[in-house]
């Protein structure tokens, strides 16, 4: 086995592996996580380097890479481009003024709940990659989860029900109930940024991957409702099928280091950064990489429900422009 092998929801493989392009993958977990060393992440590496870093991420859900402490937001965006086309947030604006997003606990960068970015568009990012900055004395992990071996661990009559729902995914949600001890600054910024547009998207609840074939549920906190069913059933479904996602078996927990670099499959994943640190700053910077709509089993794409199309952000194109692009 090698990082270039071909993808899979549940690698098999112990220990590290060397390969011919110079890289030594070492499995975190049985079902998700890798770290990659070897590399010196940059706008530079060659071709067959980037190809064994998008096969490892496709088989292993998210990779890491320590000691990336040359980076900047230059060169991050640099290494990101070479996995596809940067998008910025679409409501937020950037650190940098391009596409690097902040995750900065001082400014209300605490998510404490699992989620997929920026899956309340249609064609939310294919990958995101997260650079440390500044990283706590304790605390401050981050955890990831394979939507995909979740999919695959439920019973045939669960997964051929989950097969055919729908959800509402939603950049509004109750922030005040979810951070109880938000500051009135962190409530208006939720309020006056981070839904400045109200985007409302209906996505499968079982997204096909487009490279790899698999299947995996598209869930988080962004989802306010099952489509078709009453409220309470809905919150029943939802419990149900997020729970399995959230299972310990399906996840790794990443301690950060300053210069630590992630690297994971938005599609095929959730994660969960742990507001345990106290006051104590936690600066991460994130790029993340144009996808394309979700697609479900039985063909149907997903759907923005709200506003008439995703507008252009302060800098670069729309989310999802990129992959709908005549010839794209």
């Amino acid at each position: 086995m090698t990082t270039a092998a071909s993808p899979s929801s549940a690698p098999s493989s112990a220990g590290s592996v060397p390969a011919p392009h110079g890289l030594l993958t070492t499995r975190l977990g049985g079902r998700i996580g890798a770290v990659i060393e070897g590399v010196r992440l940059g706008g530079d590496l060659p071709a067959e380097t980037v190809a064994a870093i998008r096969a490892a991420v496709l088989r292993y859900k998210v990779v890491f890479f320590r000691g990336q402490e040359h980076l900047n937001e230059e060169r991050h965006e640099a290494f990101a481009r070479l996995l596809g086309t940067p998008v910025a947030h679409p409501t937020v604006p950037s650190a940098d003024g391009r596409y690097a997003f902040a995750v900065d606990s001082g400014v209300g960068g605490r998510a404490n709940q699992w989620h997929t970015d920026v899956s309340f568009v249609p064609a939310y990012p294919a990958f995101s990659v997260l650079r440390a900055v500044t990283v706590p004395p304790y605390g401050g992990n981050t955890l990831w989860a394979n939507t995909v071996t979740a999919y695959e661990e439920l019973a045939e009559p669960l997964r051929a029900l989950a097969d055919g729902l729908r959800a509402v995914h939603s950049n509004e949600f109750d922030y005040a109930a979810l951070h109880p001890d938000a500051s009135a600054d962190q409530l208006a910024r939720y309020r006056e940024v981070f839904t400045s547009i109200r985007f409302r998207t209906e996505h499968p609840v079982v997204r096909v991957h487009p490279e790899t074939g698999e299947r995996g549920l598209l869930l988080g906190n962004f989802v306010r409702r099952i489509e078709g069913v009453p409220p309470r059933d809905s919150r029943l479904l939802f419990d149900l099928f997020q729970g399995h996602i959230e299972r310990p078996e399906n996840t790794v927990r990443w301690q950060w280091r300053p210069g630590d670099v992630a690297l994971w499959d938005n599609r095929a994943t959730q994660h969960y950064g742990v507001d345990d640190s106290g006051d104590h700053r936690r600066v991460l910077r994130r790029v993340t990489i144009d996808g394309d709509r979700a697609v479900g089993p039985d063909g149907r794409e997903s759907v923005l429900l709200e506003p008439d199309e995703v507008p252009e952000p302060a800098f670069g194109p729309a989310s999802g422009a990129s992959a709908n692009r005549p010839g794209a």
